[in-house]
């Protein structure tokens, strides 16, 4: 049988209601790392991201800023996709809106899609809703009468007639899904579990028009409109242009391996929530959840927009290259526990390991081969087995940390062989190789990096200095 070569990869789609942060370029960077990694393999990919515009959040955001809604996310929807090449990400990236009209007709038939299986059904109801979240919050959710991922909000008490979603009849189903790796790393796979295992309860789906009127209109109820989370979810399906481009729905989501990249907060509805949605519509479910930890500041508050006290990815890249914050994202940020940030951790990050070690290595190397070689060292680049596991169980922090450690190993070959005194050619030939090997490794983490060292060497020339000292 012929092995399937797509791969389908998505964000979460941002909600726009501020400037992008760093948490943002977290999760565009590490999906692109993974996306390149997949087109080295020879897949043919579907990189997705986009922006969430609708609920209440952007309605006050919106308010608060003096601006007219549509013009509102406009603005913001735009500076998110600009920093995607800012950051590197490939150039070929899908951006869905979620105020896009094919986005929408996407969003109104998957719910008539649940609707006819009679998953959908209306009643009366009141309960505690954090407008930071966008979602309800039960009494375990909530400490100290707030909710813990936005203690500077308060929580609204919502009372009235809505649409709720059958979650609660997917709980069998949910915990057979997770009998295999379907969440990554294993820790949020046991929470999720025992989430599921606690017992589901049907959420709200909609909210009424009257009250909050910027939202998917609810097919055949002029009053109400669709809950944010159940619009936005479909995104990753209205990307790919279902129900209408069936052959490419087809090829990336059925027959493909369509992975999602959550933060840990978006755990509960990327792996739960939206699986049983899936179900519901008689649509196959995700294959992988990917879930990071929190980037946080001082103390380890998780950064947000809410508190304040975020960070602009654009100023880092302006400072310090698009390379630079990769590699940091890449290799210093845990890939799947929270990690604190500071610039001053950042900077000493840039210079002992990018300045110092990989851009002085580079050019010790290429310096020799350009003084005592005739010519360029003939490249065969082959990606190590060893960064092809590691990728495939999403371990890029472990990816990066084993190519300095070859790094470091050429380091060391240098110091024992010392051919700046020898002057031996097989020697120097050997070292442009590993340098070789090591360029070619850094592609999907460093891509700029990476064609710079091999064009060097394809050239047998020192280049310029890859990263300047700070």
């Amino acid at each position: 049988m012929k092995e399937n070569k797509t791969f389908y990869i998505t964000t979460t789609l941002p909600y726009m209601n501020a400037k992008p942060h760093l948490g943002h370029a977290l999760e565009f960077i590490r999906a692109d790392i993974i996306a390149r990694w997949k087109k080295m393999q020879g897949y043919e990919v579907f990189f997705n991201t986009g922006a969430d515009e609708h609920g209440q959040k952007i309605v006050l955001a919106s308010r608060e800023a003096g601006m007219d809604v549509k013009d509102y996310v406009d603005k913001y929807a735009s500076e998110f996709k600009n920093l995607l090449p800012v950051l590197g990400v490939s150039s070929n990236v899908n951006f869905i809106r979620t105020t896009d009209p094919k986005h929408i007709k996407t969003a109104q038939e998957f719910w008539q899609r649940v609707e006819r299986a009679g998953f959908i059904y209306k009643k009366n109801y009141k309960t505690k809703y954090c407008v930071g979240c966008e979602s309800e919050k039960t009494d375990s959710d909530i400490q100290e009468g707030r909710c813990p991922l936005h203690p500077n909000l308060d929580l609204e008490i919502i009372e009235e007639e809505n649409y709720f979603f059958k979650f609660s009849k997917f709980e069998e189903k949910l915990i057979s899904l997770y009998e295999n790796n379907f969440i990554i790393p294993e820790p949020r796979l046991n929470e999720i579990r025992e989430f599921v295992k606690r017992g589901l309860e049907d959420f709200s789906i909609s909210r009424l028009k009257e009250k909050m009127g910027w939202g998917v209109p609810v097919p055949g109820d002029d009053k109400h409109v669709m809950y944010v989370w159940f619009d936005a979810l479909t995104s990753y399906i209205s990307t790919l242009g279902w129900p209408d481009s069936e052959e490419i729905f087809k090829k990336f989501w059925e027959e493909g391996t369509p992975t999602q990249y959550c933060g840990k907060d978006n755990t509960r509805f990327q792996g739960a929530m939206w699986q049983a949605m899936l179900m519901a519509a008689g649509l196959p479910n995700s294959k992988r959840i990917v879930v990071n930890g929190f980037v946080t500041g001082d103390g380890g508050v998780k950064m947000s927009k809410s508190l304040g006290n975020v960070i602009d990815p654009v100023e880092l890249v302006r400072e310090y290259g698009a390379d630079a914050l990769r590699y940091f994202v890449a290799r210093e940020l845990s890939t799947f526990e929270d990690s604190p940030f500071t610039e001053e951790r950042f900077k000493k990050a840039y210079n002992g390991n990018l300045a110092n070690g990989l851009g002085n290595l580079t050019s010790r190397v290429m310096k020799m081969a350009e003084t005592h070689l005739t010519g360029p060292v003939s490249l065969e680049h082959e990606f190590h087995k060893t960064l092809e596991s590691l990728l495939e169980n999403f371990e890029i922090g472990k990816a990066v940390d084993h190519i300095w450690g070859e790094i470091k190993e050429l380091d060391a070959f240098i110091q024992e062989s010392k051919p700046w005194e020898t002057k031996d050619v097989e020697v120097i030939k050997t070292l442009v190789t590993k340098l070789s090997h090591i360029g070619y490794s850094l592609k999907p983490f460093m891509p700029e990096t990476s064609d710079k060292i091999i064009e060097a060497i394809k050239k047998n020339k020192m280049p310029e200095p890859l990263f300047l000292r700070k």
